[in-house]
């Protein structure tokens, strides 16, 4: 179940279907990109290639056998993992993976105490609230650095303070989408995507923060030893 919040409080409440048609939640640009692999790369990839072929016409029997055996050990390691202790079990719920950590803003804080809290926590983000501990936004470390926002690096030094005394509600995300805690991983993971956030505050029925789920949680879910089954 996902809902939206915002300065006057819940505006929504509905499965992800339904999230889609909310208007003012929609993909968001980030200030930076995933770019694609350089001609270099390429071409670094293409000479390692036919070395490798040439090494491969190269090759003595000997040689051969000694790969042979390699790949029986890599095999028997690989068995003796599976007959391990270690088990798998399926993630399904944003509470299963999700931080429980609850960093929050405050919505009267500003930009200065913003980059406090955030620097100092080691976070990218961090859902904004009220007096009552209400979701109300989400303020990114992306949002902090709109260059349309920054004064230019010739400004005088009143333009600087001026900006890092800006109230968070001028700068973050609101409304904001937020999930409950025994929703599905997979359609939150849709819902990232669809937005372009970097994570989603996670809230309980009260509307407040519970904790928060972030693409991070979720990769690290992967990779966890023991393995995890994300998807059950």
């Amino acid at each position: 179940m996902f809902s939206v919040y915002g300065m006057q409080g819940r505006l929504f409440r509905g499965s992800m279907e339904q999230l889609r048609q909310v208007d003012g939640v929609g993909a968001l640009t980030r200030t930076r990109r995933a770019l694609p692999v350089a001609h270099e790369g390429r071409d670094r990839l293409a000479e390692s290639s036919g070395a490798f072929v040439e090494s491969e016409a190269n090759k003595t029997k000997g040689q051969a056998a000694s790969a042979d055996e390699s790949h029986r050990n890599a095999l028997s390691a690989y068995t003796e993992t599976l007959a391990g202790s270690t088990t798998r079990h399926p993630l399904t719920r944003v509470s299963d993976v999700m931080s429980r950590q609850i960093i929050t803003l405050k919505d009267t804080a500003t930009v200065l105490q913003a980059w406090e809290i955030l620097s100092a926590k080691a976070v990218g983000q961090a859902p904004v609230v009220d007096a009552t501990d209400h979701l109300v936004g989400l303020l990114t470390r992306a949002d902090l650095l709109q260059p349309e926002r920054l004064p230019s690096p010739d400004s005088h030094a009143l333009a600087w303070r001026a900006f890092m005394m800006q109230n968070v509600k001028d700068i973050m995300v609101t409304p904001v989408p937020s999930v409950a805690p025994d929703s599905d991983i997979r359609r939150v993971a849709q819902v990232l995507l669809d937005t372009g956030l970097p994570g989603l505050p996670v809230v309980d029925d009260l509307g407040l923060v519970a904790g928060f789920i972030s693409r991070s949680d979720i990769l690290r879910a992967v990779v966890t030893d023991p393995p995890l089954d994300l998807w059950g």
